[in-house]
């Protein structure tokens, strides 16, 4: 469209447009009026202008709400007019809608336990928290901040929580969700603990470190970092770093560390004892360095179920220093954690709703005494004496753990490659007989070819297990009363009543006066059937029976000839070290001198085995019997009737 006029007709017209005042924005100047008059922003024009632009651009609006917060407005206030003015009962977007929005972004889903957890990506790595914590609180109250530049109000945040919470339980799949270590598809993973979400993946052709694992990890208060793991490393670095006494002892620590970088138990109980300066508390703490640090690596007992299982559930390796005595409810409970067990208790502020607790976990113990007396647990466990340290060779802790730092990396290294040959031998791995912990012995036993040879976990781990059965029936008032009545008889039959008055002939006065002592008969039989496991390690059969018309409670006890266990045979003589003739380490630790094994080929016949030198595990050297259980008979030697659960009457 063209205009015919005359340029000399258009200058008043363009006068008029020059003379004209400048238009404003309403809303120019607005925060800075604001911070003098708090009811700047509630003029009828300003009210229409904000409605217009929270119409057309959200983004602007919600950043120029903010700022008039800061300067003093009341937001809330301002809303509720910007809706009168306007006479629109459409309220805009709430708090908790955007915060919902906000939470769409993330991958929501559920684990078996039915706890809802969102995976957010954050610096370029996947992050997994559950949407109860605080980890995923602020991560939604940063995009909040980003998005609006303000902060959300407490309720509107537990309002969207509610509803993310409610949308990974019926819109998302459900995954588990593990603690350090967890597995898929054959592969076992480690979660470094490092701020890019990095984890160590293990199969059977090696490991490596990736991002981005496709199982997920939850990370708990306290959890630090594992060092980056590094090939090349020998397990003798670790050594070093143990007050361990004999190759057999550092056997089984190294096979309960390979227990722990697994996935799943059962995992034994680690029971450290010794007197002070024993360096017991610094073993414990390095052992849970290695495998699962913590802020807090060392802890007290808890004083109650629900304590215990929270720490497990929070912590792949619970460690326990300074431990005087195990009540028997908390002894109960190691076991189930041991094995793997449950926990439930109501949930707060509800009449019908449970919090459940699943976990199995392995557990350090340390004291000066003997803690371990119940056989259930003690069937469950790995018993380490440890020595005190002579003044002249003891270290400074800045000294050992700056030691340690440096070789931490290459130690893990060394481990996940014996955990790379257990995943290559689990499944043709057996052994003569299976143990209480069978799938710890076979998973340690299908990975001590890496370190060392065949078969010697599984003498490490037997002669351990005859020196707890005696430990355990010493500790026992009630199991060493028949032990000493048994050793000069085949066979004693009678009620309980009248084995309770036997017993406390043998036990003495001041025993059977004592506390420990069962105080009737009933509880004298739950006695005796909780000690029948390690009695008939000793070859003492405890049978109960009913006989007669009147069908009256008979306890019969049988005691074998021979001393011989039934429950293993083969390869594994006795492991306690020599007391004499200590050759002093660099770590003032004395390995074993003479030694003996058992050819399993040749039915428990045993063979003699050349002395091994000061550090016969770093090449291959078989591990032994030493020589002071030469002259002994084991218990683990085999017996002439294999029949299981068999019983001699004499």
């Amino acid at each position: 469209m063209t205009i015919d006029t005359e340029p000399e007709e258009l200058n008043p017209v363009l006068d008029a447009i020059d003379a004209a005042e400048e238009i404003l924005d309403p809303l120019d100047g607005l925060v800075e009026k604001s911070r003098t008059d708090p009811g700047a922003a509630f003029a009828p024009e300003i009210l229409n202008r904000l409605a217009a632009l929270q119409k057309d651009d959200r983004a602007a609006f919600e950043a120029l709400r903010a700022s008039l917060k800061k300067a003093g407005c009341r937001v809330t206030a301002l809303d509720e007019a910007i809706y009168e003015e306007t006479g629109d009962c459409r309220r805009g977007p709430t708090q908790a809608d955007i915060l919902i929005e906000i939470a769409s972004a993330a991958d929501l889903f559920h684990s078996a336990d039915v706890i809802a957890f969102a995976d957010i990506q954050v610096g370029g790595h996947r992050e997994t928290w559950p949407v109860r914590t605080k980890g995923f609180r602020r991560w939604l109250s940063r995009q909040y901040f980003e998005e609006t530049g303000g902060a959300p109000n407490s309720e509107a945040l537990q309002s969207a929580l509610n509803v993310v919470e409610a949308k990974a339980h019926f819109d998302g799949p459900e995954r588990p969700v593990f603690i350090r270590v967890g597995s898929l598809d054959d592969k076992l993973y480690i979660d470094l603990g490092d701020d890019a979400w990095q984890a160590v993946e293990i199969d059977a052709t090696g490991w490596r470190v990736i991002a981005n694992p496709p199982v997920r990890f939850r990370r708990a208060a306290g959890m630090q970092p594992l060092p980056t793991p590094v090939p090349g490393g020998s397990v003798e670095t670790l050594r070093s770093f143990l007050n361990v006494q004999s190759d057999h002892d550092f056997v089984l620590v190294v096979a309960w560390a390979l227990a722990v970088l697994r996935n799943r138990g059962p995992y034994p109980v680690i029971v450290l004892s010794g007197e002070q300066g024993s360096a017991k508390s610094t073993f414990s703490a390095m052992l849970r360095a290695l495998l699962d640090p913590n802020t807090a690596p060392l802890r007290a007992l808890p004083r109650e179920d629900r304590d215990l299982f929270i720490a497990a559930s929070n912590g792949h390796v619970l460690a326990f220093d300074n431990v005087s005595g195990l009540p028997a409810w908390i002894s109960d409970t190691l076991c189930r954690l041991a094995t793997g067990g449950g926990f439930a208790v109501r949930q707060l502020y509800t009449d019908q709703d449970e919090v459940l607790f699943d976990a199995a976990r392995p557990v350090i113990l340390n004291g000066i005494e003997d803690i371990v007396t119940r056989p259930d647990l003690a069937d469950r466990a790995v018993f380490l004496t440890l020595e005190p340290i002579p003044e002249e060779r003891r270290r400074t802790e800045a000294e050992l753990w700056t030691a340690f730092e440096a070789e931490r990396p290459r130690i893990l290294g060394v481990l996940l490659d014996a955990v790379v040959m257990g995943l290559n031998r689990l499944a043709e791995t057996q052994l003569p007989k299976l143990p209480r912990m069978a799938d710890f012995a076979l998973w340690a036993t299908a990975c001590e070819t890496a370190l060392w040879p065949t078969g010697t976990f599984w003498a490490a781990y037997c002669g351990n297990r005859d020196d707890a059965i005696d430990g355990v029936i010493d500790a026992d008032p009630v199991a060493a009363a028949v032990r000493s009545m048994m050793s000069e008889r085949s066979e004693w039959t009678g009620t309980a009543s009248d084995l309770l008055g036997a017993l406390a002939e043998v036990a003495g006065e001041r025993i059977a006066k004592s506390k420990t002592w069962p105080d009737s008969s009933r509880a004298l039989s739950g006695r005796l059937r909780r000690a029948a496991t390690f009695l008939r390690k000793i070859s003492i059969e405890v049978d109960f029976q009913r006989e007669g018309r009147a069908r009256t409670r008979v306890i019969r006890i049988l005691a074998a000839p021979s001393p011989a266990t039934p429950e293993y045979r083969g390869r594994e003589p006795s492991v306690s070290s020599a007391p004499e003739g200590k050759q002093e380490s660099d770590n003032g630790f004395a390995p074993a001198q003479s030694r003996t094994a058992t050819d399993g080929a040749s039915a428990g016949r045993e063979v003699p085995v050349p002395t091994a030198p000061v550090r016969p595990l770093k090449s291959n050297v078989a591990i032994v019997a030493d020589g002071a259980d030469a002259n002994r008979t084991s218990q683990s030697g085999p017996a002439e009737n294999d029949t299981p659960g068999w019983r001699v009457r004499l």
